[in-house]
């Protein structure tokens, strides 16, 4: 079987694809709404992993402002692909397209895959009571 590629071009990312899996499987995105599934696709830079007959296998999306900051976010790999590197393809590639923008700081959550991250390069953050969030009224 030949190995899957990722791309980043929209148009070959399945995007009812991507929200079916975000909205059905993803615990963190559990109903997410199509519109919402768009909207964060058109204002992030999209990975999509894809087997060589051209099915859709992987996503993972990046908030980024090109210069200072970058949050990796909805990374998933269809049940049926994983174990086969898919997940570790995707953020090699996200981390190759982000390196040569010298952000200062990339950021991502994950509550079961940090050795997966480490591999790239990603590393516990040092100080995590210095974050905060904004919830939701």
């Amino acid at each position: 079987m030949a190995s899957p590629r990722v791309t980043t071009d929209p148009a070959e990312i399945d995007f009812d694809v991507v929200h079916r899996w975000l909205s059905e499987d993803a615990f963190w995105a559990i109903g997410r709404s199509r519109e919402t599934v768009d909207q964060a696709a058109r204002a992030s830079l999209n990975f999509g992993a894809v087997d060589a007959d051209g099915t859709l296998v992987g996503y993972a999306r990046v908030v980024t402002d090109h210069a200072t900051f970058a949050w990796v976010c909805d990374v998933y790999v269809t049940p049926a692909a994983r174990g086969r590197g898919i997940g570790l393809l995707l953020t090699e590639s996200v981390v190759a397209v982000l390196r040569p923008l010298n952000l200062k700081r990339v950021l991502l959550s994950t509550v079961d895959t940090h050795g997966l991250y480490e591999k790239v390069g990603f590393e516990i953050l040092p100080n995590p009571e210095g974050l905060m969030h904004l919830s939701r009224p």
